[in-house]
């Protein structure tokens, strides 16, 4: 189980249990992290009986179930539905998953919901990424060039150069790798964390961008870049399956490399 910043001063207390309507013939149990920052209340987990006779296969259609159905004031992000948008990432059985992709039928017993771990929580199972987007942006993830663009067309490259982007340019910022890493989890205040050094190796490697230096300049920082002690956590909780482990591994090849 990954670790979690609770409030200060409180602790996870059982809450509200909601059970299944009579006659329910497959009932799944889901026990859901509950804290409004405002109530001043402990954090609680909720239960919720859920008939999946009558709701979708994937742990975001159960938590739409209960929304629209049990308890509308259960709060958590969501969007596309498809592993696009990243917008529904958080805590499932004790992995760091978006709950749109993740079938319920792969868990047994209880399914226990948690927001991503140690950020802090803005309601129940949404978490504060105001610093996690503030790294990325940090990192200047756009084309810098000096240059001019070519009068009558765009900036080509070869295909093999487009190739080293394609991996890291499918980042979906849902931020389960950078809260799946211990080193983030003490350290986010200076250390930029796998999802932020995956964007910036994007840009690192790709053949149009003329800033290669300055780039480097910026991550070669004791925290910033070398915090990153190897774990792995990050590249096990992406969802989309990328590896921002390696990513992280040959910028800091491309640093010692600068210096001879």
């Amino acid at each position: 189980m990954a670790e979690f910043r609770l409030p200060a001063n409180s602790r996870i207390v059982k809450g509200r249990h909601y059970p299944a309507a009579n006659g329910a013939s497959d009932v799944q149990r889901f026990v859901v992290y509950r804290y409004d920052p405002d109530s001043g209340k402990n954090p609680q987990m909720d239960t919720y009986e859920i008939d999946m006779s009558s709701c979708g296969p994937m742990v975001l259609d159960a938590l739409i179930k209960i929304k629209n159905e049990i308890d509308p004031t259960l709060t958590f992000r969501r969007s596309c539905r498809e592993g696009i948008c990243g917008s529904c990432a958080m805590n499932i059985d004790g992995s760091n998953t978006l709950a749109c992709t993740m079938p319920i039928s792969q868990v047994r017993g209880d399914i226990k919901i948690y927001p991503l771990p140690h950020m802090p929580v803005v309601k129940d199972l949404v978490p504060d990424l105001t610093n996690f987007y503030a790294q990325y942006a940090s990192i200047k993830p756009w084309l810098q060039t000096r240059t001019p663009a070519p009068p009558d067309s765009e900036r080509l490259q070869s295909k093999t150069d487009q190739e080293r982007i394609d991996e890291p340019s499918a980042c979906i910022l849902c931020a389960c790798c950078s809260t799946s890493c211990p080193s983030y989890w003490w350290n986010s205040d200076r250390y930029l964390g796998p999802a932020a050094l995956l964007a910036a190796y994007r840009w690192l490697v790709d053949s149009r961008d003329e800033a290669t230096g300055e780039r480097l300049d910026d991550l070669e920082d004791p925290f910033r870049l070398y915090r990153c002690h190897t774990i792995m956590n990050c590249s096990q909780a992406c969802p989309k399956g990328l590896n921002p482990a390696r990513a992280i591994a040959e910028t800091k090849k491309m640093l010692v490399e600068r210096r001879h």
